[in-house]
């Protein structure tokens, strides 16, 4: 969310510090975000909130940081704009109130409140989370890949459970029954949604709310159609399926595996146990990561982690026999070591990084920590201060809070050792959880040219689907033409000379040729290709995915390729990815 309008502004300032907070947020992606304030600007009242407004607007430009908008409720606490609006009753009262409102909003004051945050914190525990939210960002362009994977998911399980593809499923179909009754769990899933939903399902967010059923993981629907699949094929997918790899030179079993790992609690101490309501027990582990590995095991007995996207980029074997194959037959004893390697290696190896991570952290985390208990500390001594001066004064009601006062002081410096140690002991309580075999593959090589360039085009999918997921995420109107019927349905001829034709907000066209890797390596351009950026030069730019089959793909975008890569050779030619990186935009 990036656009806010309020309708009615509060009268408490804390509480449209909030609504601004709601989009002035970490991990905000848009810039600038939109507040909207309706006001009736004629009146008393009004002329009161557009002075507060507007004043907060001067001096976010002043200090250049939305973060004028985190302190408005202190500035103001305890006094409503009910004051102001009260005082601006007459004329002259207007005056006095735009005047007090000048008076308390300063830059000055901003500022300083913001210098004590940042000294008694130190970033805080937005700062803390900051790695945790590099890493959101780095798998973002991969989720943009998304749509496409539940795509082809759906287009290739619905038959598989009696489910017939109504529509089209780039944009908006239905989920037929192939026979009566036959998959009514998914279809009375479907009943929780409005009538006029019902009948439309779409792999793509929906630009309006309510306009079709969105298919993705955590909507009932789709869970439930991967819930029905799983009940009819789970028990196959641990029998063990055979693929085909063009790149292969021996065969190979892939597995797939669920592994986790746990926090465990640390053991209670004697008072703990007693403070436990009802003589419970501890707690249970908490889980603290679970994830899907993909391992590639040769013949040899060699095992590797593999990315679980390179089964995507396989193709089912057919008719073979696997007695015929001498590693199938051995592949009941290769999955027992798989499932021990499993337990031993890798989860050692998560423990290992996730104790790592913990223990490069835990200094940030102990200091934020200290430094909220201080910060606390130090209001509860300036509050046990003002009650000794009342106190001393004969105030009985004093008298009663100060020693109230003084046992909290007592709570918090237990509460403080209890919290800081239990923090230390988090690295060590970080352990393996339960290892799952998922599904097993054989995998066979294959020396088909035909396999090879269906692997290709499988990859050059991938990085055309990112492509024009980036040029989406930046507002512009994409179209796909890496295909004649694609590039004609765009009004072009049947071979353009590039894949994605972009019009950007600014009314500039991007004529976007794609290129995809599976891992890395250089990339050909061919004579059409070379033609058609040698005409467009500035308006045609290079896009290169690398990692394809991997979960984290890397895009690479060079304007005017021919200028900074082509411009030596004729025609065809093949580019190394060292030159590419060094000529990107990145």
């Amino acid at each position: 969310c990036w656009l806010m309008v309020n309708y009615d502004v509060p009268w408490n300032p804390a509480r449209l510090e909030q609504r601004m907070g709601r989009i002035h947020r970490y991990g905000q992606k848009r810039d600038p975000v939109i507040i909207v304030n309706l006001i009736a600007g004629q009146t008393r009242e009004g002329r009161v909130m557009t002075t507060l407004l507007e004043k907060l607007e001067i001096i976010r430009k002043q200090l250049r940081s939305d973060k004028v908008f985190d302190v408005v409720g202190r500035l103001f606490e305890n006094i409503s704009l009910k004051t102001y609006f009260d005082m601006a009753a007459t004329d002259s009262g207007t005056n006095e109130a735009i005047a007090a409102i000048e008076g308390r909003l300063t830059e000055e004051q901003v500022q300083a409140l913001q210098d004590r945050d940042r000294a008694l914190y130190g970033g805080g525990d937005v700062k803390s989370h900051l790695p945790e939210l590099r890493r959101a960002m780095e798998t973002e362009q991969y989720r943009r890949l998304l749509p496409g994977y539940i795509r082809r998911f759906v287009e290739t399980a619905a038959p598989l459970i009696d489910l017939h593809i109504e529509g089209d499923p780039s944009a908006i179909f239905d989920l037929e029954p192939l026979r009566p009754r036959a998959v009514d769990p998914v279809l009375n899933t479907v009943e929780s949604y409005a009538p006029e939903m019902q009948r439309r399902f779409t792999v793509y967010r929906p630009k309006e709310q309510g306009a079709a059923i969105w298919l993705h993981p955590g909507e009932p629907v789709f869970d439930r159609f991967c819930a029905t699949l799983l009940s009819r094929y789970s028990d196959d997918a641990l029998r063990g399926a055979i693929f085909v790899d063009p790149y292969a030179t021996t065969p190979y079993l892939f597995h797939l595996a669920q592994v986790s790992l746990l926090r465990h609690p640390h053991e209670p101490d004697t008072a703990e146990l007693l403070a436990l309501p009802g003589g419970r027990p501890a707690p249970p582990p908490e889980l603290i990561d679970s994830r899907l590995i993909g391992l590639r095991q040769e013949a040899d007995g060699d095992i590797t982690l593999c990315p679980l996207e390179h089964l995507l980029l396989l193709r089912g074997a057919g008719k073979v026999a696997p007695g015929s194959i001498p590693l199938a037959r051995m592949a009941r004893g290769m999955i027992e070591t798989a499932a021990d390697w499993i337990n031993t290696d890798v989860l050692a190896r998560l423990v290992e990084e996730r104790r790592a991570l913990a223990t490069s952290e835990m200094p940030e985390r102990l200091d934020w920590l200290t430094r909220g208990f201080d910060h606390k500390t130090a209001e509860l001594i300036a509050k046990r201060q003002r009650l000794n001066e009342d106190a001393r004064r004969g105030d009985p009601k004093a008298k009663a809070e100060l020693t109230r006062v003084k046992d909290q002081q007592r709570q918090l410096m237990t509460e403080r050792d209890r919290r800081l140690a239990g923090l230390k002991a988090e690295v060590e309580l970080i352990r393996p959880g339960e290892a799952t075999m998922i599904a097993h593959a054989l995998v066979l090589p294959v020396e088909e040219p035909e396999e090879r360039q269906r692997h290709d085009a499988e990859v050059e999918a991938i990085a055309v689907r990112l492509a024009i997921a980036h040029e989406e995420a930046a507002g512009a109107t994409v179209h796909d033409v890496s295909k004649p019927d694609l590039a004609r349905r765009a009004g072009l001829g049947d071979w353009p000379g590039f894949d994605v034709r972009s019009m950007r907000p600014n009314g500039k066209e991007r004529a976007i040729e794609v290129k995809g890797r599976a891992r890395s390596g250089g990339v050909e351009v061919s004579e059409n290709e070379w033609a058609k950026a040698c005409n467009l030069r500035d308006r045609y730019w290079l896009y290169v995915v690398f990692d394809c089959a991997t979960p984290r793909p890397r895009l690479v975008r060079v304007q005017d390729p021919f200028g900074r890569l082509l411009a030596r050779a004729k025609g065809s030619m093949i580019i190394p990815d060292s030159e590419i990186w060094s000529a990107s935009e990145e």
